[in-house]
């Protein structure tokens, strides 16, 4: 049976993994900053971490809109699903991991729910990581009838045993130029809380880069003013690896932790 230590990462290796540069453009070479405090899940993922302390093959299904297919990127290989298969690999190369990207572009959420039984739960995923809110945000549609849609999926989801994360909308120009916007953050937050669900903070996390950082816009998002370019889905796969890296490995910790005590 793996041990801790060759099953998972180290609380102190994954912090130190967030200091990392990645090429913004043909010239430009960009610190990757996305701390562990702000992208820390705030549950532990049983079924994934389980799966990989036994190096066992881990199915991800990425399900969402045009940021999740990649829109603003040079390739698919650039979308933010396929450079997270790419750093899990990274992370845990004894361990075979596939992600599948189901982002259709235009979709909201009441679409993905036509779709769930084909996109999501015909994969027999053991994490789904569900972008959403986004496009409702940039058509100025309420956030209200929200919560209910977002149960409905979750409660489909979790037929599949599979471990969820939620992805919130991105810290874009024509996102954040919508009163609505702050809005869904909270109503995606609030329900992540209400139904015991992790929430990827993807707005905080790209607020983080040009409030903090004084990044411009243009180092991550695409010239559209909406979606994320290369070096955007680049740095948000990288925290959100590490996130998941984090995540996965506390139930173990915990379980070692009690059999000291």
């Amino acid at each position: 049976m793996p041990t801790l230590r060759s099953g998972l990462l180290s609380f102190a290796f994954l912090t130190s993994l967030f200091a990392t540069s990645i090429v913004a453009n043909a010239d430009t070479v960009v610190n990757c900053d996305t701390p562990l405090d702000i992208v820390r899940l705030a549950s532990p993922l049983t079924h994934f971490g389980a799966k990989l302390a036994r190096h066992e093959a881990v199915t991800i299904v990425a399900i969402g809109s045009s940021s999740t297919w990649g829109a603003g990127a040079s390739s698919h290989e650039a979308s933010y699903p396929s450079r997270l298969e790419a750093e899990l690999k990274s992370l845990f190369p004894h361990t075979p991991v596939t992600v599948i990207n189901r982002g259709v572009g235009g979709e909201e959420v009441p679409d993905m729910l036509k779709r769930f039984d084909e996109a999501v739960i015909a994969a027999k995923p053991d994490l789904v990581l569900w972008q959403l809110g986004t496009n409702s945000v940039i058509r100025d549609q309420s956030s209200n009838q929200h919560a209910a849609l977002i149960r409905e999926g979750l409660d489909r989801i979790r037929t599949t045993g599979a471990d969820i994360v939620l992805i919130d909308p991105q810290f874009a120009p024509k996102v954040i130029a919508k009163a609505e916007a702050p809005r869904m953050v909270q109503l995606i937050s609030a329900t992540g809380k209400t139904e015991n669900v992790n929430v990827f903070p993807r707005f905080e996390v790209m607020k983080h880069w040009s409030e903090d950082d004084h990044l411009a816009f243009e180092t991550f998002t695409a010239p559209d003013g909406l979606h994320m370019n290369d070096w955007g889905y680049a740095c948000l796969a990288k925290g959100l690896s590490l996130a998941l890296a984090d995540a996965a490995k506390r139930p173990l910790l915990s379980a070692k932790a009690a059999l000291v005590r």
